[in-house]
């Protein structure tokens, strides 16, 4: 995989047709890098297809440019037919092309030139002509901000472009707390604010846009499906499908849940996992130095962050919480 910076001079060199894409069931950094990405590569004058290799949550439906984005579960030959016609292939905020669900295939298949750009560890550098694999940086739109600058296409900033982007960098550092909330997040956040962006209506739209179910469902978890194991300074919770269905539960609806188990004074870790039609998603959140990428990667074929990981498991949900409890007696000293 060549440096990012070697492709910058090819972006002003002749039109071409460009996919973006993104992981599965995209979160917000996920569609506002890709949107971000397509209304800067549009104002650059290239034919621009955004893919997302399924669907996304509703609370994203209100960004500029959601209107183009083509969803490969339900276009699934519109998708094959962008990917395979494309002569460059962006794939951000993922690092390994099983991120991609159904789409993997044809990607692997594309004769396109892939770029990579994602901030997750371990990436499959072997799939990528080009890319950036920067485990530092807050979220994949501060380092899309990065390419639109570092190319001399600062100029081109606009306010849709601000826009998704602020949502990427806002949602992935937890609205700017996490310590991944560099000096360098907030001069572009500044940069961001002086071409005109507003930034209320975008936590608005994220934070404050559910249905009553939503919030009827987040109290019935913490009720009745959430332990806490003070001898491990680790909280969990696992949600039957029956709860889904229950509360008429819709993608983006359990985002966050897992950040709830942090605030119980002396937890570390956060464990949270949901039984979804083909496999059980888990999701993990640490204080401090636990490390939930390798946890994750270890025993749930999963990985991310250090201190925010995803994993997923095959078995049964019964079968995959007694696998954690199990798993967790092993680090009983580094959670202390």
């Amino acid at each position: 995989m060549k440096p990012i910076e070697e492709f910058y001079p090819l972006l002003t060199a002749g039109n071409r047709k460009v996919v973006v894409t993104m992981h599965q069931k995209p979160d917000g950094d996920a569609m506002g890098s890709a949107l971000g990405l397509y209304h800067f590569l549009v104002r650059l004058g290239h034919s621009v297809d955004v893919v997302s290799p399924t669907n996304w949550a509703g609370f994203l439906n209100w960004m500029p440019g959601v209107d183009k984005l083509i969803d490969f579960e339900s276009q699934r030959e519109k998708g094959r037919k962008a990917v395979a016609a494309a002569d460059w292939i962006f794939c951000l905020d993922f690092n390994t092309l099983h991120r991609t669900k159904h789409l993997e295939k044809p990607l692997e298949e594309a004769t396109g030139i892939r770029i990579l750009i994602d901030h997750h560890q371990e990436p499959q550098e072997q799939a990528f002509a080009y890319g950036i694999s920067d485990t530092t940086k807050s979220s994949t739109c501060e380092m899309v901000y990065d390419l639109i600058t570092g190319a001399g296409q600062a100029g081109l900033l606009d306010l849709n472009i601000a826009t998704c982007l602020y949502t990427g960098v806002m949602t992935d550092t937890g609205s700017f707390r996490f310590p991944s909330t560099t000096a360098s997040v907030h001069r572009m956040v500044a940069n961001l604010k002086d071409l005109g962006l507003q930034h209320t209506p975008i936590h608005d739209h994220i934070y404050d846009n559910f249905l009553e179910n939503r919030l009827r469902f987040i109290g019935h978890a913490l009720l009745n499906r959430m332990d806490v194991l003070y001898e491990y300074n680790t909280a969990v919770m696992c949600i039957p499908r029956a709860d889904l269905l229950r509360f008429d539960i819709k993608t983006g609806d359990t985002e966050g849940l897992v950040n709830y188990l942090l605030t119980i004074e002396g937890i570390k870790l956060g464990a949270i996992v949901i039984d979804r039609d083909e496999e059980r998603k888990w999701s993990f959140r640490s204080k401090g130095s636990f490390d939930v990428n390798t946890f994750a990667r270890l025993h749930f074929e999963g990985g991310g962050h250090h201190n925010a990981a995803g994993g997923r498991s095959s078995a049964s949900l019964e079968d995959t919480r007694r696998h954690f409890y199990e798993v967790i007696k092993q680090y009983e000293q580094q959670l202390q």
